[in-house]
């Protein structure tokens, strides 16, 4: 049972996707509206979300 257990490769949600989804779109609105400050940190933001996504899949892929 245990052996079972460590076998597993490591999963984790989908959550820093999606989450970096949001933050593009908010970054668009915000440079639509004209908001360059808001938008800068939202592109950033999902930049990071992305690579740690990225970091975490090919951990999970690896293992």
């Amino acid at each position: 049972m245990f052996e079972q257990l460590l076998l597993q490769p490591l999963q984790f949600s989908g959550d820093f996707i999606s989450l970096a989804i949001v933050f593009f779109v908010l970054a668009l609105v915000a440079a639509v509206v004209g908001a360059q400050g808001v938008a800068g940190i939202s592109m950033e933001i999902a930049k990071w979300l992305v690579i740690i996504f990225i970091v975490f899949a090919v951990i999970s892929l690896l293992l």
